[in-house]
Parts: structure tokens; C-alpha cells; sequence
């Protein structure tokens, strides 16, 4: 919920009383602007190549990996059309929140939706980490019980429960505040009543164990795939289609660890830190503060940056990447084969030499 006393101290850094701290946190218009513009562009292409992809023929087993992916990009770009658009007109106010929500209900508008929007990528990247285990530990159970329906219905329990969770400050436990420097709202860690606390920790604690378990059933896919690919013939054409496709899945589920964790875990780890020192990101800028809260502040910030940075990835790391990779590799397989097969053309005595002596 909106803390009154926050409008004062928006009003001051309006009027120029800007610490050197604010002043280093300070950036141009044209960065919120051109994340919001490439985040956009991002998800809805991949959204496009998602709903064509949908309705070809042949593709009904993969329809459940296809809404996963689907339901990611959809929520990324929800969530930035839904917060972007504020920040940037709060830049164009010359940072002063005020002018652009008096009343400082936009203020529990926008944490409410950076909240969900947070959780819910997290919570379905774990669905589909999930699922891709399932896929390849035990393929006979995932055929017979992992259907389309049970996908929405998993996808809709995420969104349900992201929104309902984001609500409870505005059911009076935990409380959205304005953060420094003062452009955009978030989730106060205040001490100021234990309900902030609990939220805040909540929070933290629910990123971080969808990070753990995101993390840890792509390792457990990443050795299933090389043990399975390590227990094919070698020589078969089969099995070097299937390390090829090892290959490619192998990058990018690192891709996916490598990004969730640098644009995740900041946020969540400074969260629990500034809970556990009794710090609140409120204070920063103020005088009265010393070096070290100060650069948890800007270390804070920093990490929502990057938190809201992974809306931008995520489409590229999740399903536009791979399609670029898979082109490039058959592009490469293919350019490989005709050098072979140049090469059988051109030296045939060679080869028959050396053949005989091992029949």
C-alpha cells in the first residue's frame, strides 16, 4: 500500500536535493524507453512464431512445451506493457512521482504488478524445467498423464496464485512503497510492522526456491541427456542426430541457469539482506545514512534492473536463440556432409585401400 509520508520526500528530490548517490542512480528516459520497446518487440515476435507454430500438423506432442513458452512470452509482455509505460512518464515528470499519481494509488498498481509479473516467469520457468525432466526421465509416464489440459491447468494456478499473492498488501499484509530514486514502486522491507517483513521474506524465499528447483531439474536433465547419448552406438546415424540435439539442448538449458540466475538472484539475495540488517531501500538517498546502506541502495537498484533485463531475455534464451542455433547447425552439418562427400568423390582409390585390409 502507499506510504503518505513517501510524497513528501518525492516532492524534495523534485525540488533538486539530490544526493550523489540519486544523481549516480539516475539515468536518461531513453533507458527504460528502448527496454520497453526491445522487450516488447522480443515477445511478440516470439509469440507469432509460437501461434504458428501451434497450428501445424505433427506438432500436437509438443503443444505443452509450445504454451509454456507461450505463456512466458505472453506474461513478460504483459507485465512490461503494464509498467514501462509508468516509469516513463514518471521520467518525463523530471522524477517526481507526484505529479504522476497524487493520490498514490498507481504506487500499489505498479508494485502489485511488478510483484506477479516477478513471480509468475519464475514459477513457469520451474513448470518447464519440471516438464523437460518428466520428458526425459520418465517418457512413458510424461505420454500418458502430461496432457495439453493439465498444462493450462498449471499455467492458470500460476497466474491465480502470482495475483493472489501480489494482493495481500493490499489486504493490509505487507505494503508497497515508493523506491528510491523515486521512479518506479516495489515491496517495502521496512521493519516498521512485522507484515512488511513477512511479505518481503516471502517474496525472496519464493524467487529463490523457483531458482533452485529450475536449477536443479536442468541438471538433472543436462545428465540425462549425456548419459543417454553416451549409451547410443556411436556410429549409427541416429546417434549422431541425437547428439546433435543433445548438443543444442544442452545450451541452451546453461543459457536459461546462466540468465535466470544473474538477473534473479541479486534482487532476491539483497531483499533478504537489507531484511536481516533491519535496512529499508525507503532510506536511500537520505543524508543521514552511511556508506554501506548506501550501496545496498544502489546495488538494489541495480538488481531490478537486471530483474526487469530477464523480461527482455527471456524470449531470446527460451525460443528465438534455439531457432537461430538450429538453423546454424544444420547449416554446418550440412556444409560438412558435402565436404565429405567431395572428398569420397575425389579420392575413391584412397578409401577402397584402405577399406580392404580391415574386411
Amino acid at each position: 500500500m502507499w506510504d503518505p509520508n513517501m510524497s513528501n520526500v518525492v516532492k524534495e528530490r523534485g525540488r533538486g536535493n539530490l544526493t550523489g548517490g540519486e544523481e549516480r542512480g539516475s539515468v536518461s528516459v531513453a533507458y527504460p524507453l528502448s527496454m520497453m520497446i526491445t522487450g516488447l518487440l522480443g515477445n511478440a515476435l516470439a509469440m507469432l512464431l509460437i501461434y504458428t507454430s501451434y497450428g501445424k500438423k505433427g506438432s500436437k506432442r509438443k503443444h505443452s512445451f509450445l504454451l509454456c513458452i507461450g505463456s512466458l512470452a505472453l506474461t513478460d509482455f504483459v507485465g512490461q506493457l503494464l509498467t514501462s509505460p509508468i516509469v516513463i512518464s514518471v521520467y518525463l515528470s523530471n522524477r517526481q512521482w507526484a505529479r504522476v499519481d497524487p493520490s498514490g494509488h498507481l504506487c500499489a498498481f505498479f508494485g502489485l504488478a511488478m510483484t506477479m509479473f516477478g513471480l509468475c516467469p519464475l514459477f513457469i520457468a520451474s513448470a518447464m524445467a519440471i516438464e523437460r525432466t518428466l520428458a526425459i526421465q520418465s517418457p512413458h509416464w510424461y505420454s500418458n498423464n502430461m496432457k495439453t489440459r493439465v498444462t493450462r491447468l498449471v499455467l492458470l494456478c500460476i497466474w491465480g496464485g502470482g495475483f493472489l499473492f501480489a494482493l495481500l498488501p493490499i489486504l493490509g499484509m505487507g505494503q508497497y512503497t515508493l523506491q528510491w530514486p523515486g521512479t518506479w514502486c516495489f515491496i517495502s522491507t521496512n521493519h516498521s510492522s512485522p507484515g512488511n517483513v513477512f511479505f518481503a521474506s516471502s517474496f525472496a524465499s519464493l524467487g529463490l526456491l523457483s531458482l533452485s528447483v529450475t536449477f536443479t531439474c536442468n541438471l538433472a536433465t543436462i545428465r540425462a541427456l549425456v548419459i543417454r547419448c553416451k549409451n547410443r552406438n556411436v556410429a549409427s546415424k541416429t546417434s549422431k542426430q541425437w547428439g546433435r540435439i543433445t548438443t543444442e539442448t544442452l545450451i541452451q538449458l546453461l543459457g536459461i541457469m546462466c540468465v535466470l540466475f544473474t538477473c534473479w538472484s541479486p534482487l532476491l539475495v539483497i531483499m533478504l539482506k537489507m531484511i536481516s540488517n533491519h535496512t529499508s531501500i525507503e532510506r536511500c538517498g537520505m543524508s543521514v545514512q552511511g556508506s554501506e546502506t548506501q550501496k545496498d541502495c544502489s546495488f538494489f537498484l541495480t538488481a531490478i534492473r537486471l530483474a526487469s533485463l530477464n523480461q527482455i531475455l527471456d524470449p531470446w534464451v527460451y525460443l528465438l536463440l534455439r531457432q537461430i542455433l538450429l538453423r546454424k547447425v544444420r547449416q554446418v552439418a550440412s556444409a560438412v556432409s558435402n565436404c565429405s562427400n567431395d572428398r569420397m568423390k575425389e579420392t575413391p582409390m584412397i578409401l577402397t585401400t584402405e577399406v580392404k585390409p580391415d574386411g
